[in-house]
């Protein structure tokens, strides 16, 4: 099968959720298909990113399209000049007709069996007409998240922003959605979302998986200290949300209880919201070598998240590690887990802190915890997803192959 898969922005290297996901499911079809990865990005020409992503996807193809970064003010004042246009900021600074002809040229000739588009941010440079079988793959539902941003932003102007985002991106998602001849979904929750525009059979379910290889309990058994831990991409907005409300609202609460206690940021990036959470007992590390040496050294991982879509990497590679996660019901939304058997769900401020004090204060409780949470990650390695991945894709081929092989019945 000859599969063109298409990502706006740099593929390596492989930190934020989504480009774990598409990076595990492309290594799994280039070593059973015949792979095109066509990754095209912004700024200067970048040759070491070329050459290390011809190292990891041989056949690669990478275009920079020049377009050239922009400081906040600058994007601030792009973002005004985009007001008018019908679709989502978000989405159209990614058009590119560079991209656009050469995506056309591929599905006139026919190149390939198949065309993944790599979300929304990818799909504004497809042809409006499909003549390759071509499958949207959504990490999220992006409009639920500016719907969320709408109803939690405290801030008038940001309120307004958000809403009218929302509005545009539910727009402009829903023609996607229909567009593709099928859409893959990383949560059953976002495939019931997008089930509203389009019929079942055409948004299948493929979960969030782990590297079980790299993900693994700490072989040592060393016994962690009162580490709180809060794991991801610190200038993604919806992590920023959930630091901050942690900090003000939940934290205070678990430091009374236990003075001892210390909270560990760690993620790329942090936003200058989440730097000012810096103190005696709150650690904000920015970018680290490995996840995993901070995850082994956590007692608690915290997913306080009240903005977001898709699915949380971060909770399976935390169980994968043998720890007790406590998160909000949005922060675990999608994810083959359950409370009270090997995760712990709160929505309120007081719930979620009384839930991290109890497993940070009692040592059997927290060990029950770990040993379901282990059991249950160790059932999504990232073969197994690549392989369900793969079976869609042929089927999606195949279902329109015999929809265009199909003979019409003569009628009297």
């Amino acid at each position: 099968m000859r599969v063109l898969w298409v990502k706006a922005d740099k593929l390596l290297p492989v930190h934020s959720g989504g480009n774990i996901r598409t990076y595990h499911a492309l290594r799994y079809l280039a070593s059973h298909h015949e792979l095109t990865f066509y990754s095209y990005y912004g700024g200067q020409p970048d040759d070491g990113y070329e050459r290390e992503l011809q190292q990891h996807l041989p056949g690669s193809v990478a275009v920079c399209t020049g377009k050239r970064e922009l400081s906040r003010i600058a994007h601030g004042l792009d973002y005004l000049a985009h007001l008018t246009v019908p679709a989502p900021y978000a989405v159209s600074r990614f058009a590119c007709f560079k991209v656009q002809d050469q995506l056309r040229t591929w599905f006139r000739e026919q190149r390939f069996d198949v065309a993944v588009c790599d979300f929304l941010d990818a799909a504004v440079n497809f042809p409006g007409r499909l003549t390759t079988p071509s499958v949207l793959f959504q990490h999220n539902v992006e409009s639920e998240i500016w719907r969320r941003h709408a109803r939690t932003a405290a801030n008038p102007a940001k309120k307004m922003m958000y809403q009218l985002e929302f509005r545009k991106m539910l727009r402009y998602e829903q023609v996607a959605v229909r567009k593709f001849h099928h859409v893959i979904a990383v949560s059953e929750n976002d495939r019931a979302l997008m089930t509203q525009w389009v019929g079942s059979d055409r948004v299948s379910v493929v979960p969030t998986g782990v590297d079980l290889g790299q993900y693994r309990p700490d072989p040592d058994g060393k016994e962690p200290g009162s580490v709180v831990s809060f794991v991801g991409a610190m200038d993604w907005e919806p992590n920023v949300d959930g630091v901050e409300y942690f900090c003000r609202e939940i934290w205070p609460d678990i430091r009374a209880e236990v003075p001892e206690a210390r909270l560990r940021i760690v993620g790329r990036n942090p936003d200058r919201r989440v730097q000012k959470r810096a103190s005696d007992s709150v650690e904000v590390t920015g970018r680290v070598p490995s996840v995993v040496e901070h995850l082994r050294q956590s007692a608690v991982v915290v997913v306080p998240l009240r903005i977001g879509g898709g699915t949380r990497l971060k909770i399976y590679e935390a169980m994968a590690t043998a720890k007790a996660v406590v998160s909000t019901t949005v922060g675990a939304e999608g994810l083959d887990v359950r409370h009270g058997r090997d995760i712990m769900l709160a929505d309120d401020s007081k719930s979620f802190a009384h839930a991290v004090i109890m497993l940070l204060t009692d040592r059997e409780l927290r060990r029950r915890y770990e040993k379901a949470a282990a059991e249950t990650a160790a059932q999504y390695d990232w073969a197994a997803i690549g392989e369900r991945f793969s079976g869609i894709l042929r089927s999606v081929v195949e279902k329109r192959s015999s929809a265009e092989n199909a003979v019409p019945v003569r009628t009297a």
